[in-house]
């Protein structure tokens, strides 16, 4: 697949080359047969004389990859013959999951594989679980950004993604006993077999250099570093459909001329390859530590090479295909493109833009502008101070100085305007302005504000985040431009989300909805709300999440050796490790229960409800508070897992290596999930959808999508407790006044920790963040402190519901029956009717 044009009919000769575009059918399981055998006969990935499950993996992807790349070549001469408008997706990290599950799911042809590999020794689950998660993200932003693009394809629609090919990934989590520990990914050890290297599609990006200024004015960025971005193919298939897109991944490379022969045969290795060394920095890991000068100078380079090489591929390609109807007009560029930026991490993507619509289009600054300006659209995806990300304007300079210049004119040129058309806002300069000068000597560049200004829509990604966005965050900019705010709810995919990873229960909503249309309209979920008391539904039901269950016990004690019970509540909170999402209130929560079982009587203990709770998620390596809830966990499970006294009633589980494989085999056998994060903080969250859909009940504060989820399901399935957002500053004075009033239940499970019960660690610092008044890191600012008693008490009547399993069940039943709001082909809908301004085109 490539840039080509493409002729009408078939076969169609491009450059030398026959692709023949009308699909073979290769589906039976007697051509499946000889396809794997073939492919482990001749890839050269291979020895001979031996066929293990890895082996047989690879050699099943690659005949996978086979069907999949004649969807795609199809696709992309589809898309370049009708010449739709064409989204691009901008996103530092997608968190795909293994790909050959859902793969044979979306083309429907897991029966033929199945079969194939019968023949061959082997059963597909086994083959399936030899592939390695693409290391590619970490967190809910990566795996949104992936249920996009499957729900895209099966859409139909015109689009593409752009990201990194991460050697070593964010990293791989290893839990010892001085908690949690990083090493590197290795996804890559071998090769991926999905992924298509494409040698013909390079670009330079620099770095560094200066800007030179002509005779006549005109500005040229030159000298510096030059790093080559080499594409990575990756095709998704839609679900029953042959559209299948490309998630395109940058690696970087140096250029031959800049290895340095010279200086190699004279022993200076590492001078002779400099540059090579730092190219291959740029993609090594995700999100590289940034405490350091040089760290900040890496992320920011990972950022503009992301952005730099996608956009030169996109004009290419704008290029290619208006040559094809005659000479192109850049007034056509946003009538044929549409730039998505995925958060902030994408945000100079408007200065290239703007740069290579200037310097190498000849454009002026008003047209210019106005392209970009109708071009990019921006997703927020946090109102945390810390995430909405500032560059020093110095490291800037340095890295990108012609880009600097740019922004400098975006900025003075939307004062100005202010100052023309908002004389009453003047006074608001200060907190909109996109360089902050307040503080002279280290001035910086708020990067949401420059994307807020840039952006033709910004859009939230829950009704309570957009609101926030609107009356908050944003408030200004909303007050000049209200039309330019949109609220676009998340959304997952339900075909990895339930479909595949969990076939028992997709079977029975199949059975009792009479069709397996929900999987692409979710909405006839709400059909199940009629069987919600019936019998033979519930036993269906109890039977498959109880199946789901086994499996996940077994997973958990290959992992861990701790031996759970299958019969006892599973509750689970898996998601990114951070202090506003609570692990830490959830641990609390775990202590506290763990000490009144100590307490009881036996007769008291037999009627308890026996729990096992699991947590999983990572902790950014230089978090250091986070770390700490990390080795809680794991040393209060050590504790607990150990004790015969309560051993039927109470264990606790960390899950290593939380990744999208874990999550298909944990949300399955979910029961109770926690989504317990401060009110206001949670954009959006997208695993409490995953869970739900898959009849699992949540407890939760009113945040994020839990605010949707528990209106649409219903609010007596849902255990809600906590502060509403709206209170929470109000809350925060209060506790710097020093009128906060602690819970004796709290203040008991913090001592028990202070007494040792848990080891000899110090956790001073950690309990330390939830004492005095005052203070980000202290002064309990996440309300911990103040939504413990509430907390308890909705874990009381998760107790108490779990007792009745006939109102358990109808509960499970009634949450699946209402996620049918959140599907991302819904948002993906939204997206392409309301912001993108682009239409199906579906292959023939």
């Amino acid at each position: 697949m490539g840039t080509e044009k493409a002729n009408e009919g078939a076969p169609v000769q491009l450059q030398g080359e026959i692709f023949r575009l009308p699909l073979p059918s290769s589906e039976k399981p007697s051509e499946i047969f000889s396809n794997i055998v073939h492919q482990a006969q001749y890839n050269p990935h291979f020895l001979p004389l031996k066929f293990d499950q890895e082996q047989a993996f690879y050699a099943t992807a690659l005949s996978v990859r086979d069907q999949l790349i004649k969807r795609w070549n199809e696709t992309y001469f589809h898309f370049h013959k009708n010449d739709p408008k064409q989204t691009y997706y901008l996103s530092m990290e997608y968190l795909q999951g293994r790909a050959l599950t859902n793969a044979i799911g979306n083309l429907e042809i897991q029966g033929a594989y199945a079969d194939a590999l019968t023949k061959l020794g082997y059963e597909i689950e086994d083959i399936a679980d030899q592939e390695k998660d693409a290391a590619l993200g970490n967190g809910g932003l990566g795996r949104l950004a992936s249920c996009f693009l499957d729900s895209i394809a099966t859409l139909n629609l015109p689009a593409w993604g752009y990201g990194l090919r991460y050697r070593y990934g964010l990293f791989r989590q290893r839990i010892s006993k001085e908690g949690q520990e990083e090493l590197a990914e290795d996804w890559l050890e071998k090769f991926s077999p999905w992924e298509v290297v494409r040698h013909d599609v390079v670009y330079s990006v620099r770095f560094f250099g200066h800007v030179e200024i002509s005779s006549t004015g005109s500005r040229k960025w030159v000298d510096g570093e030059i790093i080559q971005a080499l594409a990575y193919d990756v095709p998704i298939p839609g679900y029953k459909t042959k559209n299948t897109i490309s998630l395109r991944l940058w690696d970087a490379k140096a250029r031959a001329e800049d290895f340095n022969l010279f200086e190699f045969n004279a022993g200076h290795y590492e001078s002779a390859s400099q540059l090579h060394i730092k190219a291959q920095q740029i993609c090594a890991v995700l999100y590289p530590g940034d405490t350091t000068e040089n760290g900040k100078l890496l992320r920011l380079k990972q950022q503009f090479f992301l952005c730099s090489a996608s956009l030169q591929d996109i004009i290419a390609r704008f290029k290619e295909r208006r040559d094809g109807k005659g000479t192109y007009q850049w007034t056509e560029f946003p009538s044929k493109v549409s730039v998505q930026l995925n958060d902030t991490h994408p945000t100079l993507a408007i200065p290239e833009l703007m740069r290579l619509l200037m310097d190498d289009e000849g454009l002026g600054w008003d047209q210019a502008w106005d392209v970009t300006s109708r071009t990019v659209s921006y997703t927020n995806h946090t109102v945390l101070p810390e995430a909405l990300e500032k560059w020093s304007q110095a490291i800037i300079w340095k890295l990108l100085p012609r880009h600097m210049e740019i922004i400098e004119e975006i900025d003075k040129r939307f004062k100005d305007m202010i100052r023309a058309t908002h004389c009453d806002m003047e006074t608001k300069i200060p907190v909109m302005q996109i360089l902050d000068e307040s503080n002279p000597e280290k001035p910086i560049v708020h990067m949401a504000n420059l994307c807020v200004v840039s952006s033709h829509t910004v859009n939230g990604v829950a009704q309570l985040h957009s609101d926030i966005l609107k009356t908050e965050l944003f408030v200004d900019y909303a007050s000049i431009w209200p039309g330019k705010f949109q609220n676009k709810t998340n959304g997952i995919t339900p075909r990895r989300w339930l479909r595949f990873c969990n076939p028992e229960l997709s079977s029975i909503i199949t059975k009792w909805l009479k069709s397996d249309a929900w999987i692409t309209n979710l909405d006839l979920l709400s059909g199940l709300r009629q069987f919600a008391d019936n019998v033979e539904l519930h036993a269906e039901w109890s039977s498959a999440k109880m199946a789901s269950k086994r499996r996940l016990a077994q997973y958990i004690f290959h992992k861990t050796g701790v031996s759970v019970d299958q019969n006892s509540l599973f509750d689970i909170q898996i998601k990114r490790i951070h202090e506003y999402k609570r692990q830490l209130l959830n641990i609390l929560g775990a202590i506290y229960r763990y000490k009144k079982l100590k307490e009881m009587s036996t007769e008291e203990r037999q009627k308890a409800t026996p729990r096992t709770i699991m947590f999983g998620g990572k902790a950014f390596a230089t978090y250091t508070n986070a770390k700490r809830v990390v080795k809680l966990v794991n040393d209060v499970g050590s504790v607990v897992n150990n004790d015969s006294d309560i051993n039927d009633y109470l264990k606790i589980v960390f899950v290593p290596n939380y990744n999208v494989s874990v999550a298909e085999i944990l949300i399955p056998g979910s029961e109770l999930s926690q989504h317990i994060s401060t009110a206001g903080m949670e954009a959006s969250g997208t695993s409490n959808m995953k869970f739900a859909l898959n009849g699992c009940l949540i407890i939760g504060t009113l945040d994020g999508a839990n605010v949707e989820i528990r209106e649409e399901i219903g609010e007596d399935n849902f255990f809600l407790f906590g502060a509403k957002a709206d209170n929470v500053p109000r809350l925060r004075k209060e506790r710097e006044n020093g009128l906060f009033k602690p819970d004796a239940r709290f203040e008991e499970a913090k001592h028990f920790i202070r007494s040792g019960a848990f080891g000899s660690y110090d956790y001073g610092p950690l309990l330390d963040s939830l004492e005095g008044n005052c203070g980000y890191g202290r002064g309990d600012y996440f309300l911990v402190g103040h939504d413990f008693p509430s907390y308890m008490d909705a874990q009381d009547q998760v107790d108490e519901a779990y007792k009745d399993q006939k109102r358990w069940l109808k509960m499970s039943i009634l949450s699946t029956a209402g996620c049918g709001k959140f599907s991302s082909d819904r948002t993906i809908a939204q997206y392409a009717k309301e912001i993108w301004g682009i239409n199906p085109c579906p292959v023939p």
